[in-house]
């Protein structure tokens, strides 16, 4: 059988009084018709990456609203990971595609999960490239099927997407963060519904600027002095050398400021730690890059106080498939600099609520104007955590899925 996921419990009513009552009561009118319905999440990995911590919250509140939900976990080892990893790289863009013998382990696995998945749902929501085989495998094994697709296809290695498209494009329903990532050639409905954050996760939730301090006071960080942050994985795509280039950069200008690169390293990235190596030898021993990671106790608290602390937070991505960490860090009412690529721009209006860059210049030259005018950084922050209050909180995220399993429902 595939590894069921624990994930406690979350009730409705605690989101209330942050999205209001008009959204709430659409949520059950909504639930009430599918009271009962059986869902199943497939993905690849139960920590680590952002579909897993979104289905830590949407999984919880699926069931509050009455639905019978379970999140299961493929089975994989290092070759199956090793693959995907490279297919996920390949879809965003890097020339390198799996070699005969890659697709080959891809295609192992998904036949040994899908023989793994069990019978009878109503709907199987597919995660991601990893499983994305199943329902070409074993229709019968659900009446609904929705593949998920959480990275930026807009401009996929073709071979990659070549090969992996006629494993997608037959599912009934597929979910995309932006339209721009649709592929060509898909045959069933394409929806586009970008994600969302929990604002009641430890992550998220509000945290006492002395509470904040503290924490980061733990890692070494002078409270006192100013400091830029990026949270991301360590990964290519999210430019962690750009953002030392640049810290390097404001530095000339203001002498006195930190940076924090704090990541997670995940079970289905193996060359993770490589670039994590990479990034820790491109800091070259400067005593205010703080590079850290979940095995160095960073956890989501961790996370949270360094993002509520920062004077700047970045997330200077190349590609993006929507950023997270993103609305994450402008609920906090923090003064946001990304990469103008993937959904950065959906979350980021830009010199409103935050500023798009797409060069290391210009990305110090945005921390420089907002760590020397402070009251700049406070009107940006207060607009953003207004936009993702509207946009980007988890219950809108599953209101788009209860209106989906409605119209699955009576189709």
């Amino acid at each position: 059988m595939l590894q069921p996921v624990n994930v406690g419990s979350k009730s409705l009513a605690d989101y209330t009084h942050i999205v209001g009552r008009d959204l709430a009561e659409e949520l059950r009118a909504l639930a009430e018709p599918l009271k009962g319905l059986r869902v199943a999440h497939l993905s690849a990995t139960a920590f680590g990456g952002g579909v897993s911590e979104i289905l830590y919250t949407l999984v919880p509140l699926m069931k509050d609203a009455g639905l019978d939900v379970e999140w299961q976990v493929i089975y994989g080892r290092e070759e199956f990971f090793n693959a995907t990893k490279l297919m996920h790289n390949a879809l965003q863009g890097n020339p390198q595609d799996l070699s005969e013998e890659q697709w080959g382990v891809w295609e192992q696995y998904n036949q040994m999960n899908a023989r793994e998945l069990s019978p009878g749902w109503d709907v199987c929501i597919v995660h991601d490239p990893q499983p994305a085989a199943l329902y070409s495998l074993v229709p019968e094994k659900s009446a609904g099927w929705i593949w998920r697709c959480h990275i930026d296809l807009s401009t996929p290695n073709p071979a990659t997407m070549q090969r992996l498209l006629p494993y997608v494009r037959d599912y009934p329903e597929s979910l995309f963060h932006m339209e721009q990532y649709v592929p060509s050639g898909m045959r069933g409905r394409a929806n586009v519904v970008p994600p969302a954050i929990d604002p009641l996760a430890p992550k998220n939730m509000a945290l006492s600027p002395e509470d904040a301090a503290y924490v980061c006071n733990q890692f070494g960080i002078d409270v006192d002095r100013q400091m830029i942050c990026q949270v991301s994985r360590f990964d290519p795509w999210k430019d962690p050398l750009g953002v030392i280039d640049a810290y390097r950069l404001v530095k000339e200008e203001i002498g006195d400021v930190q940076l924090a690169l704090v990541g997670s390293m995940a079970s289905d990235d193996p060359e993770g730690w490589d670039f994590f190596n990479a990034t820790l030898a491109h800091a070259d021993g400067d005593p205010d890059i703080h590079i850290l990671n979940n095995f160095n106790n960073v956890g989501a608290i961790e996370v949270n106080a360094f993002q509520s602390h920062a004077d700047v937070v970045v997330q200077k991505s190349i590609r993006e498939g929507f950023g997270l960490t993103v609305s994450e860090a402008l609920w906090k009412g923090k003064p946001f600099i990304g990469g103008d690529v993937g959904g950065i721009p959906l979350q980021v209006d830009n010199g409103v609520s935050g500023y798009r860059v797409s060069d290391v210049d210009t990305c110090a030259a945005r921390c420089i104007d907002i760590l020397r005018d402070p009251a700049l950084g406070k009107a940006l922050g207060r607009r953003g955590k207004e936009h993702v209050r509207e946009h980007f909180l988890t219950p809108r995220y599953l209101r788009d899925y209860l209106r989906l399993f409605g119209e699955i429902g009576s189709s």
